[in-house]
């Protein structure tokens, strides 16, 4: 029986996310799942050995009990996708299924992991959200973490499309930082559990590996790719 990689469905760019996943990457092993709050099959969620949560649409403010207006404030939430992705996160904790958050999903992860975002990021916004094109910029990371054994590497380039952020300040407690930008803001660019005794893998980041320039030769693309593709592999139901 092939492995499933759960793909929750973002109103923006959902081919991006889906075609990261090439052919050599799936094999005879591997399918994709689209989990869709339009379609609500959560009856799918028992099929999947890894969960991948996407960018788009910032998360009802009520979920973080941050300010009702703010600016860059979307015309209208998705609280019906709020709370199917938090469905999809309790599951895969519940049953130890690995998960990699992108963007919105490191965002979402942190927020119910007990933490905050920032509702917009201010004068931070030069740097990090996009116009026509993603920004770029350099992160650094952190030698202790996990994310520095997946990319073997103190420092590298990401691309940036997000006009909100987790800090420090904001940081849930049972969460660390792997990754900040190497930029005034230090915005905090990666999570992972603080404490990963008896949990599954989990890596969130804020940036869009799915989507980057040459992001099949940057390690902050491929080799995250890599190894939830092997994380997927190991899991057992």
């Amino acid at each position: 029986m092939k492995k499933k990689i759960g793909i929750s469905y973002t109103e923006t760019n959902f081919h991006n996310y889906w075609n990261w996943f090439t052919d050599a990457d799936l094999g005879d092993e591997i399918e994709l799942i689209k989990l869709s709050f339009e379609k609500n099959n959560l009856e799918d969620l028992q099929e999947c050995d890894g969960f991948l949560l996407t960018g788009g649409i910032d998360v009802e403010p009520s979920y973080y009990d941050g300010p009702k207006n703010y600016p860059y404030k979307p015309a209208q939430f998705l609280p019906e996708r709020d709370h199917f992705e938090k469905l999809i996160y309790k599951y895969s904790q519940a049953h130890k299924v690995p998960v990699l958050g992108i963007c919105r999903g490191m965002q979402y992860i942190n927020i119910l992991e007990g933490g905050k975002v920032l509702a917009d990021i201010g004068g931070a916004n030069e740097i990090h959200k996009k116009q026509t094109l993603d920004k770029v910029h350099h992160v650094k990371i952190g030698h202790n973490s996990m994310l520095y054994a997946i990319i073997g590497l103190e420092k590298g380039i990401v691309n940036s499309a997000h006009h909100q952020g987790v800090t420090n300040n904001t940081l849930s407690n049972n969460l660390i930082a792997n990754s900040y930008s190497l930029t005034s803001d230090q915005l905090i660019e990666g999570l992972e559990f603080k404490d990963k005794t008896d949990k599954s893998f989990m890596l969130a980041v804020q940036w869009h590996p799915e989507r980057m320039k040459e992001k099949e030769v940057n390690p902050l693309s491929q080799k995250i790719k890599e190894r939830f593709i092997e994380e997927v592999k190991k899991h057992k139901k």
